[in-house]
């Protein structure tokens, strides 16, 4: 079954309805970071260039009661929108309304519409086909470009596009789709996956995933104190799920039979609690004293690890190597993105903090790829597929 982008579809004179992840942060009514309109521009100008008539949709935070609805508004979005295009955006106040539809037949050229936070109605989440048949009474052509939503089953997600014949993915899912494809069939070698964050649990499934493609696994952040701890090397009061500690045993024994290297750090920036930065210092070796834990990778770690990045065919990064938000903390993290940025291969960052991590060290235009899925990505790769993205094939 193919998957059409949409550059592959019809859109001339037609009623396209696109959805995008335009879900910004917003204090104030001011947008703080417009990263996630600026990258959906290439997708909505391709349709205006090819004369679509638009009608643009997203989901805005997780609105519960009224006063998260004015606060979460879609209002500033579509005057940023207005600005970047150069066109008339009209919102759509009531997402489930006929009010589209009689906009659409006399939509005028410099003019898109903009449906209201889809999450302000309730059967969005719900997938509830009341409101995807409404959609669909005026949609000709449905395209996603919302990776980041696409493991969601939502009516705008899912709902919709079973009821439309035309359809198919913009630039963003496209390219995203492309790149994790390459790691699951981990053709470039050597293939190295570097895993941080906090939990284990999270990433387990994904490592499972990987365990017969990647050459090198590096594993870093809070999730590491847990494989250490499987190995039983003492971890001071460093965060760790005791409860997966079996599963970090199981996951070591299955890359030794393998041959497959399973690298942990070998030294920590440490700390007595997170809040005393004065109390910082580096182990000499992989174990972490009593009353200490673990905030960074150490300085040989990351020696370790960027020398192995900077060498491989292909990287997969997600999840810190530490408290990189705490600026005492980050040097394991940042070190991580700089070694990225010096492969001249292919290298991907799993969104999610690995993407914040890539933007605050200033590295993310020296990557080939960063995902804007998080979640989405991970879940990609664990299943191989997403129900947002599986409905688009024909």
């Amino acid at each position: 079954m193919a998957l059409k982008s949409i550059e592959e579809l019809d859109l001339k004179g037609k009623n396209l309805f696109l959805r995008l992840d335009l879900n910004v942060p917003l204090k104030n009514g001011v947008i703080k970071d417009d990263t996630r309109i600026l990258a959906a521009l290439p997708t909505i100008r391709y349709a205006i260039d090819k004369g679509a008539k638009i009608v643009l949709a997203s989901h805005l935070g997780r609105p519960k009661t009224e006063e998260d609805k004015k606060n979460l508004s879609l209002q500033p979005v579509a005057e940023r929108l207005g600005e970047l295009l150069n066109v008339e955006v009209l919102l759509v106040a009531e997402p489930s309304s006929d009010a589209p539809k009689a906009l659409l037949n006399g939509l005028k050229k410099n003019q898109i519409i903009l449906l209201e936070n889809l999450r302000f109605e309730e059967s969005e989440e719900k997938n509830k086909k009341s409101l995807f048949e409404k959609w669909a009474q005026y949609t000709e052509v449905y395209v996603n470009d919302a990776f980041g939503s696409s493991h969601r089953a939502h009516a705008s997600i899912v709902g919709l596009p079973q009821m439309v014949k035309t359809k198919g993915v913009g630039f963003l899912i496209k390219k995203e789709v492309d790149m994790l494809d390459k790691i699951l069939k981990g053709n470039h070698s050597p293939f190295v996956t570097l895993l941080g964050g906090a939990k284990v649990s999270d990433k387990i499934s994904v490592i499972e995933t990987l365990v017969n493609k990647v050459d090198t696994l590096m594993v870093g952040g809070a999730m590491a104190y847990t494989f250490l701890a499987a190995h039983g090397t003492n971890i001071g009061n460093s965060l760790v799920e005791k409860d997966k500690i079996h599963i970090a045993k199981d996951i070591i024994e299955r890359f030794k039979l393998r041959g497959k290297e399973l690298l942990l750090p070998i030294d920590h920036l440490i700390v007595e609690s997170f809040d005393k930065p004065h109390t910082a210092k580096l182990t000499d070796g992989e174990s972490i004293p009593d009353g200490f834990m673990g905030v960074d990778i150490g300085p040989k770690t990351i020696d370790t690890y960027a020398k192995i990045i900077k060498n491989s065919g292909m990287v997969f990064w997600n999840g810190p190597m530490g408290i990189f938000e705490t600026s005492d903390y980050s040097k394991g993290t940042f070190a991580m993105a700089k070694a990225l940025a010096e492969n001249p291969n292919l290298t991907i960052v799993g969104g999610g903090d690995s993407a914040a991590a890539v933007a605050m060290a200033g590295y993310s235009d020296q990557v080939t790829h960063v995902s804007t899925g998080g979640g989405a990505s991970l879940e990609y790769l664990e299943q191989g597929q997403l129900p947002g993205i599986e409905v688009l094939k024909c």
